[in-house]
This record gives structure tokens, sequence and C-alpha cells, in this order.
């Protein structure tokens, strides 16, 4: 079977923990991405210790389904731009759900019924959240120093 070279994204890192760094800071870079074009409510999921589909999720809601159409889009072509390849894609047609599979990062943006009705973050309610905001003040073990007491 020949493997078709457009599914594949640019190789893995050498180390996991260099792969789950590269993944978080590609979700984070979706994330502002989708804020800057008006989603709502993102949040990006680290399922690294929890599951073997991706390193992290990134969720947000659009608020319409050209937007949510126009920013998957976006995604897209941005991830090229970087060599991520996409996997896979789903709900483009209809715009109230898109997913973009990168393979160690998905995202879903949903409109608000969609992303009430699948609640994906009940479903993965014990993976943690990733602060992704440019303005975060950065924590100790980011820094390398420890927390005084």
């Amino acid at each position: 079977m020949v493997e078709n070279p457009k599914k594949k994204r640019k190789p893995s890192s050498s180390t996991p923990k260099q792969a789950l760094f590269e993944s978080r800071q590609w979700a984070c870079e979706i994330a502002r991405l989708a804020h800057d074009r008006h989603c709502r409510d993102i949040v990006v999921l680290e399922l690294a210790e929890l599951s073997p589909v991706a390193l992290h999720f990134v969720i947000g809601t659009g608020t319409s389904d050209q937007q949510i159409r126009s920013v998957a889009r976006e995604i897209e072509e941005r991830g090229q731009e970087k060599r991520f390849k996409v996997l896979g894609r789903a709900g483009m047609q209809q715009g109230r759900w898109a997913l973009v599979d990168f393979v160690d990062v998905v995202v879903h943006l949903f409109d608000e019924e969609y992303r009430n009705f699948y609640d994906l973050e009940l479903l993965w309610g014990d993976a943690p959240k990733i602060n992704w905001q440019r303005d975060r003040k950065p924590a100790a073990e980011d820094t390398g120093e420890t927390e005084k007491l």
C-alpha cells in the first residue's frame, strides 16, 4: 500500500516531551488565531495522558456558519505554512461544526447549539486546560524558578 504524502505532517519530534511542547505551542497559536477572528469560549485541552486520539484539542464557538468555515480554512492554511498537514476535516459544508485534524492537535469549532450538545469539555473533563492567552504571566515552572513559600 502506497501512503499518500499529503496525509503526512512534519516528522515528529525526537522526544515525547518535545512533541508535547510543540503540540502545545501549535494548539495555543490556533486558539489565539480563533480568538483574533472573534470566536468565543476558546479552550485548549491537553489529552496526552488521557487518550491516544491527540495530544491537544482546541475547542471554540463561532458566531455564524460562514465564520466557522472561514476560521477553519485559515487554521488549515496556517498549518500548511508551518508544515502541519491536515489528516482530516469534517463539517465544513454546513458550518455548524468544523473539525480540522492535525494528528497531534484536533480543532473543533462549533456554533452555540452544537457546542452545548456535544459538550466536549464535559466528555474530556479530566483533561487539563492550557492557558493560551498572550498576556499570561509565566508560571514558576515555565521560567525554571521555584516558588518561595
